[in-house]
């Protein structure tokens, strides 16, 4: 097809449509690690994967990397020098550059690529810029792809759909639907015709992005202007269809692409096979193998068995998967260790350890040895039912029959005795790995160290991550947040606080929710002045105290009547830009309410209103003053509440009428109910109705009965005649 083509209606009809695909929410696009297989084998076409390797052999090749990793401390000296190769390297040199560059960070190969543009007698050949494409298209970087775009646009270098798809690409992984797709009005305007291979990406992005009508809607206008869908376009529509469980029409696609004159390859049927194995429609894949062989001349092999076997494996669909292997067998395929893995891993996780050893045994009477990553699953099955002779017995049949247990191995043993409670044993035998010619991980030591956890050994867990970390090995943020948890619930947070400054000093990462574990313990325990200068030295240490660190520590001031300093903090907290939560209100709420000191409540929720709008803090204030047995307090606040005459206003006024009726203070209640009236907010009737028996009983004859009055005026209720 022509590089330049007219702008035609049906032509217009392809590139602008999409602009509508999308509306407002375009970010819901998977990370550039979740594009699809297909995707792949979409693209190979669009990116071929040009052999460098002698290239990056080269001693240029080799001294222009060494100069980039010097970019930190460039001299004027140093870029003479890179200006001066960069001016020898060929095309094919140049592109070995930025391939390195980019094997750690695509940005440094984007920031060598502007900097030689702009260096004086030398431009980009055309396949440079092919390069830095396809190094982008990888990445989330969709900014530096469309400025290599632009500069080709700008220098007149070729372009094609080729290098669009690679911005295309780039957009998609970044999250960004529409600007993807709008993309193809980018290739109209510049004159440059859709292919089969960009319309292909237009369609898996969409796919990807959960877009399936969309994707069958582009498809069709494929047609429109003479683009003909291929095997490839329809295997991303067919895998589109089984991502959201419309089965029923990617079969059907599968008899338009025969219908169609474009014969579906194994990987149509694959797909929708896939599907049908995770939901345990074994029949359905029978009749599907059948219809391959018969529609499409497709012969069930032994990759076809393969998969299946996996498919249904990885599912936990272990006898089905035994069946197929036992199948495959019968027609004389060769079923590998890993197929027979697939099946003992899959009895192994559902716990049927009989069925998992008996074709361990199989395997080896038939001479397909079981590798380690057999034994091990059969190891840890027999670890997770709590089975630890038998899996220490599986260990010495892997040592008899020559196959060495590995890091994982031993790990899953270990797992195994601490889930039983035998952490001292698996302590031992940790200690004992370099007799046994095997070397522990960080994944072996926090094994070891949550199951001393779970059984309240909180020292042993602690020595452990002392030994971890001589050995080099750094636990978690979360992992020591459950030992200093552990340690504070015990009511020892010294020993917390020592234990997280041990951590620190040996390199390990510390934050502030650690901080906030140790502060909470000293608070529980009343000792607030720890718990200040825990607070304090947070600051010295640039980790800013959140709004949970700050909370727990208005509570503790608090609790101990210290409101002024609760006070302080609070407003330290709010001149750091940090909005209060919920928690936060119903703390201060509480603590404040306790002690009666109503004023200041009130002129430090106004301070906290300002940060964030929560309608119903004045609500919880006059419960919570109710709850405390101040009435008065709470009666004086009802203004605040009445000025929305919500629902939850009317709880909260019945919720002081009954706390008025308890003290035996009815006219009070009787008031509230008035002032209820008055703002348009309808009592409870039954309440109302004991308030006015409560004031029939004490006499007062001006009020009682005007309750009821008021029902009845508003039609409420009906007149007794």
């Amino acid at each position: 097809m022509p590089r330049h083509l007219t702008k035609s209606p049906s032509v217009l009809l392809l590139f602008l449509q999409p602009r509508r695909l999308c509306g407002t929410a375009a970010s819901s696009l998977p990370a550039a690690g979740e594009l699809a297989a297909v995707s792949v084998s979409t693209t190979k076409e669009l990116a071929p994967e040009d052999d460098l390797s002698e290239e990056s052999r080269s001693r240029l090749v080799r001294d222009t990397c060494r100069l980039l990793e010097q970019r930190g401390s460039w001299t004027p000296k140093l870029e003479a020098q890179l200006r001066h190769l960069l001016r020898v390297l060929s095309p094919p040199q140049v592109r070995a550059v930025l391939r390195a560059q980019a094997q750690g960070d695509a940005r440094a190969a984007f920031e060598f690529f502007r900097w030689a543009d702009r260096q004086w007698q030398y431009r980009h050949a055309p396949e440079v810029f092919d390069e830095m494409l396809g190094l982008l298209s990888r990445t989330r970087l969709h900014d530096p792809a469309r400025r290599v775009v632009r500069l080709m646009i700008r220098r007149g270098v070729r372009r094609g759909p080729r290098q669009f798809a690679h911005l295309m690409l780039s957009y998609s992984r970044a999250g960004k639907l529409r600007s993807a797709m709008r993309v193809l009005q980018l290739m109209q305007t510049d004159g440059c015709a859709p292919d089969i291979s960009i319309c292909n990406v237009a369609v898996n992005v969409l796919v990807v992005a959960g877009r399936v009508d969309k994707a069958l809607g582009f498809a069709d206008r494929m047609r429109r202007v003479g683009v003909e869908p291929d095997v490839v376009t329809y295997n991303c529509l067919i895998k589109g269809l089984c991502s959201v469980r419309r089965v029923v029409e990617a079969l059907e696609m599968i008899g338009v692409m025969l219908k169609n004159g474009c014969p579906p390859d194994k990987i149509s049927y694959y797909t929708v096979m896939s599907f049908l194995c995770k939901e345990k429609r074994v029949s359905e894949v029978r009749s599907l193998l059948a219809t391959m062989r018969n529609d499409a001349g497709l012969l069930t092999d032994q990759v076809t068995y393969n998969m299946l076997i996996h498919v249904l494996a990885k599912h936990g669909h272990a006898d089905e998967a035994l069946e197929f292997l036992r199948e495959s067998e019968g027609k004389r395929f060769r079923v590998d260790e890993v197929g027979y893995s697939a099946v003992v891993h899959s009895f192994c996780l559902n716990g049927r350890m009989a069925e998992a050893k008996e074709i361990v045994g199989e395997m080896i009477s038939k001479e397909c040895h079981p590798d380690v990553v057999t034994y091990s699953a059969v190891v840890d099955g027999f670890c997770r039912i709590g089975e630890i002779d038998q899996a220490r017995k599986m260990m010495k049949h892997m040592y008899k029959n020559g196959c060495k247990p590995n890091i994982v191995t031993h790990t899953a043993l270990l797992n195994g005795l601490c889930k039983v409670g035998k952490s001292s044993e698996a302590w031992e035998l940790l200690n004992k790995s370099g007799e046994d010619w095997w070397t522990p991980s960080d994944i072996t030591y926090s094994v070891v160290m949550h199951g001393f956890r779970r059984e309240g050994k909180l020292k042993e867990s602690c020595d452990v991550v002392a030994q971890m970390l001589q050995k080099g090995f750094f636990p978690t943020t979360v992992e020591i947040n459950l030992l200093i948890h552990a340690l504070c619930k015990e009511g020892k947070p010294a020993e917390a606080k020592e234990f997280m400054e041990q951590c620190q000093s040996k390199g390990c990462t510390i934050n502030v929710v650690n901080f906030t574990t140790v502060i909470h313990g000293f608070s529980r325990q009343g000792d607030l002045e720890s718990a200040l200068s825990l607070l304090d030295d947070l600051y010295l240490s640039n980790r800013h105290p959140d709004v949970v660190t700050y909370t727990v520590v208005v509570n503790a001031l608090g609790r101990k009547g210290r409101l002024k300093e609760a006070t302080g903090l609070v407003e330290k907290m709010l001149n750091r830009g940090l909005v209060p939560t919920l928690v936060t209100y119903r703390t201060v709420i509480h603590r404040y309410c306790e002690k009666g000191t109503v004023e200041e409540l009130v002129d430090l929720l106004d301070k906290m209103l300002a940060r964030q709008e929560l309608k119903s803090v004045y609500n919880q204030v006059i419960e919570k003053l109710c709850a405390f047995g101040k009435l008065n307090e709470a009666y004086g606040l009802l203004s605040k509440v009445l000025r929305t005459a919500s629902q939850r206003d009317a709880q909260t006024c019945h919720i002081l009428m009954e706390s008025f009726l308890n003290r035996g203070l009815t006219i009070q209640a009787y008031n509230v109910a008035c002032r209820m009236f008055q703002r348009n907010l309808i009592p409870d009737l039954k309440l109302c109705q004991k308030v006015d028996d409560r004031l029939v009983l004490e006499e007062r004859k001006q009020a009682a009965g005007k309750l009821i009055v008021k029902f009845v005026e508003r039609g409420l209720l009906k007149q007794e005649k």
